[in-house]
């Protein structure tokens, strides 16, 4: 799947990943190739993504908002 993560400073991360953790306003929840469409809101903890090369990166977040739709993944956060 497609993945962007972007701040109001930057785009910290745009490419392809296998998986995508966040730490949703419910509880923590992964995304996975070809998911159902979503939106949800996100809390304050760490995105977790795992890229096709299976390398693990960590980003801090304030908040933030998800939708995936069409198997692209976007997150807006602060």
């Amino acid at each position: 799947m497609y993945l962007e993560i972007v701040t109001p400073d930057q785009i910290i991360f745009q490419g392809e990943a296998h998986l995508v953790q966040l730490p949703g306003l419910d509880g923590s929840f992964e995304v996975l190739d070809h998911h159902t469409p979503m939106i949800a809101g996100l809390k304050k903890g760490q995105i977790r993504v795992l890229d096709t090369a299976k390398s693990e990166s960590l980003y801090p977040i304030n908040s933030g908002v998800i939708e995936v739709l069409n198997n692209k993944v976007m997150i807006l956060a602060q």
